[in-house]
């Protein structure tokens, strides 16, 4: 029987939780909420020979509002954080210790989402004004406008990258995800491909491992899994203009009783986890033997009072394959041991 338990509960923030993310090496987090501020966590161990995660540094002068999300970069260096301020700061530690060294203005209002690419070229932002931001990494602390993108027609609540292309995706209250990539010829960006099939709002999306294929989560209190089929593939999915084509390739549905506010694809187990407004969290495991143009997953961990109000985000570290860390809105950061 697969198990998910509680390891620690860290309850340092004052107010909501919205966003934990993992350092790539997987020994740090950092999480931000309400309260307007970053806390980061490491491991300690104590007299006794045990570990415990503690608050190690905590920044407070980057934002006047509510910080809704943080990101690492691919390399370690560079934390970057958004704000209900319209703005987005990036920390890194050159000095020694954590500063934020540039701002990064231009949302005309809540920003809502974060993420590097993971070539280290670009950042992605975007906002309750329906805008998705892409700024070019030039110099150091040189952060260029390359595009801002009016593909969405609401609110925009998440962007992700592609794990190793320069290939965007983002999720909108409109109900639609859409995929974005540069164009070469002219440096443009353009939306190659659009993602029907939620009936509303879609909170939020992770990519598998190789980045073949998509997870996203809804207030339709379903998941669905997104599959590529490139030019010319055996299954007879049609594609234009040489581009691939994306397809639902499953729904997994009549698990969640609430919108479900976020989604991680493991990219080390492929385990599933979601983050529930009817406060709980559930895995969920591809069958082995399922087809791959209709895959099935099953419920494999449903821990019903994971928090005691709703689950915000939740976070698989990506070096310790078995820890899950969870945010909420009950203003408590967790941490859990997955085992089969």
């Amino acid at each position: 029987m697969a198990k998910l338990e509680h390891v620690q509960t860290l309850s340092k923030h004052t107010g909501r939780v919205w966003h934990v993310s993992w350092h790539p090496k997987g020994h740090t987090f950092a999480s931000c909420g309400e309260d307007k501020s970053i806390r980061i966590w490491s491991k300690e161990n104590n007299i006794s020979g045990s570990s415990k995660w503690v608050n190690k540094i905590i920044l407070t002068d980057g934002h006047k509002r509510t910080i809704r999300e943080v990101a690492w970069s691919s390399c370690g260096n560079y934390l970057a954080s958004v704000s209900f301020d319209t703005t987005t700061c990036i920390w890194d530690k050159k000095s020694g210790e954590f500063e934020c060294n540039a701002t990064l203005e231009g949302h005309e209002n809540e920003v809502k989402s974060v993420a590097w690419s993971k070539s280290g070229h670009f950042l992605a932002t975007c906002s309750r004004d329906k805008s998705v931001w892409i700024w070019e990494i030039a110099d150091e602390d040189e952060y260029d406008c390359a595009a801002v993108l009016n593909a969405h027609t609401q609110d925009v609540k998440k962007v992700a990258w592609h794990p190793n292309d320069d290939i965007l995706a983002s999720a909108s209250y409109d109900n639609n995800i859409k995929l974005f990539k540069e164009d070469p010829s002219d440096n443009d960006w353009i939306c190659f491909a659009t993602l029907q099939g939620h009936e509303s709002t879609v909170w939020s999306i992770s990519w598998d491992k190789e980045g073949k294929r998509l997870v996203s989560c809804s207030d339709d209190t379903t998941l669905k899994i997104w599959r590529e089929y490139l030019p010319g593939n055996n299954e007879g999915v049609a594609t234009v203009d040489e581009q691939p084509a994306w397809k639902c390739v499953c729904t997994i549905a009549g698990y969640h009783n609430r919108t479900i506010y976020d989604v991680c694809w493991s990219h080390t187990t492929g385990l599933i986890a979601t983050a529930c407004g009817d406060d709980a969290i559930r895995i969920f495991k591809e069958e082995s033997s399922s087809d791959s143009n209709a895959p099935n997953f099953d419920q494999i961990v449903c821990v019903d009072r994971a928090h005691s109000q709703d689950v915000n985000c939740v976070a698989w570290n990506p070096t310790v394959p078995d820890l899950l860390a969870s945010a909420s809105d009950d203003g408590e950061i967790k941490l859990w041991s997955f085992s089969e």
